[in-house]
């Protein structure tokens, strides 16, 4: 029986085995449906925060780009008013221009009225000469015919006398009318230079301004081919200029100023230094004798970087004209070259035949003297600042040679109480107090 039994409880087990085959094989393909689902869901959230973050990145661009916009919009705005205020400038600059055109223009006419006002005028006084003449003619023959009747009213001193009375009121007449002509014409000259002192001042503001615009757009030339102005006063007299005044000039590759022009049957000097009357102060530092000071109508200094900018523009002569407090006079001309101010605006002095066997008021040596004032001490004198000591900016070698800057005495007999003021020492050693200077400069080219 035992057998049997064993025989049933194994059958049992194998089919309760071999039952439970199946229903293990659909939970597992259960478990693996719901694992499949899992990492479904884990990938579907993965995607949905992925779109999250596209979506913010999408708006920031977005936000972004609106900002882009609205500055391009406020820079072609601006462009815009740039373009504007530009052809406002542009427009500004041609209706200057034309003014300055119709200036030139009434000036013009102007000095058409004045030369047909001097021509009448000079007509008027050949008519008197004219007059005088046949008055002289008509005296000389009532003096030397006496045979005329004694009964004429023409006759004798008496008719003279008042016929050259007439005479006399008819000049004094026509006398008072030249004075009056004379008056008008002086008014209309006055006029004139003033109205030509406007024309060239709008004409230098309007060449620089349109330089700056020039530059500012890149376009920036030398002035030389556009402004017209003479590069110094001998090219003025070359021009036809042969009154001594003030006019503007432009050397190369500068900008214009205005010199006093000295014209000479030589030909044109430009006038760089000027003193008689000691109204200008000329105890100035660095920077004042580098731009230059005083007057041109009176006591002034042109200014260094001035100076430069005429004398790089070739070969050129210095000449130096002074008078003592005895009224002796002297006249000294030198080959003259200036250096920049990187250089120290130093000078170079050339003494030779070729220019006169005059005393040497300056000398400088072959290397050149640097210029110097009281705030830049740049002399040869170790001990010593010569421009404090003497006064003035100069070029120094020692403090004892010459000082054409130095402080000028209000009258000859302070030059013994107080330092010495302007002076040079002559070839012998005797120095001499200065009562006016005058330095010019002229291209070499000029007929000495």
């Amino acid at each position: 029986m035992k057998i049997p039994q064993l025989l049933i409880f194994l059958l049992t087990l194998l089919v309760h085995i071999a039952a439970g085959f199946p229903t293990d094989r659909r939970a597992r393909q259960s478990r693996e449906k719901h694992a499949s689902w899992d990492e479904v869901n884990v990938v579907a959230h993965g995607l949905l925060q992925l779109g999250q973050g596209l979506k913010e990145h999408v708006d920031k661009t977005k936000a972004q780009m609106r900002d882009v916009n609205a500055k391009l919009k406020a820079f072609n705005g601006t462009v815009a008013e740039l373009e504007r205020k530009q052809q406002e400038q542009d427009e500004a600059l041609r209706a200057k221009s034309e003014k300055v055109e119709e200036w030139e223009r009434m000036v013009v006419e102007q000095a058409e009225e004045v030369k047909v006002k001097v021509e009448a005028v000079e007509k008027q006084s050949e008519d008197i000469h004219s007059r005088m003449d046949r008055l002289e003619e008509k005296v000389d023959a009532v003096l030397t015919e006496p045979t005329l009747d004694n009964n004429s009213e023409h006759t004798g001193v008496p008719f003279i006398q008042r016929l050259v009375a007439a005479q006399n009121r008819r000049i004094d007449q026509l006398v008072e009318k030249i004075k009056q002509q004379q008056d008008k014409l002086e008014k209309q000259s006055l006029h004139l230079q003033v109205l030509q002192s406007k024309v060239a001042h709008k004409r230098v503001k309007s060449h620089r301004r349109r330089d700056e615009e020039m530059a500012l757009r890149g376009e920036a030339e030398e002035s030389k081919s556009t402004s017209g102005l003479a590069r110094d006063c001998h090219n003025l007299f070359i021009q036809g200029q042969r009154a001594s005044g003030i006019y503007t000039i432009q050397p190369e590759g500068s900008q214009p100023f205005n010199v006093l022009c000295e014209m000479t049957s030589e030909g044109g000097w430009t006038v760089i230094q000027k003193r008689h009357d000691g109204s200008q102060n000329f105890n100035q530092l660095w920077e004042s004798y580098k731009e230059g000071f005083g007057s041109l109508n009176g006591e002034f200094w042109l200014g260094l970087e001035n100076i430069h900018t005429l004398a790089k523009q070739g070969h050129y002569i210095l000449q130096v004209e002074l008078s003592d407090w005895a009224g002796r006079q002297l006249v000294a001309r030198y080959g003259f070259q200036l250096e920049g101010e990187e250089k120290l605006f130093t000078l170079h002095l050339q003494h030779g035949p070729s220019f006169g066997a005059q005393e040497k008021i300056m000398m400088t040596g072959g290397p050149g003297l640097p210029f110097s004032t009281a705030d830049r001490d740049n002399d040869l004198a170790a001990d010593v600042n010569c421009a404090e000591l003497l006064s003035g900016g100069w070029w120094f070698s020692s403090c004892g040679e010459s000082n054409l800057n130095g402080r000028y005495p209000r009258r000859p007999s302070l030059l013994r109480r107080q330092q010495r003021g302007m002076f040079w020492t002559s070839t012998n050693g005797q120095n001499t107090s200065v009562r006016t200077t005058l330095l010019k400069i002229a291209p070499v080219t000029i007929k000495l």
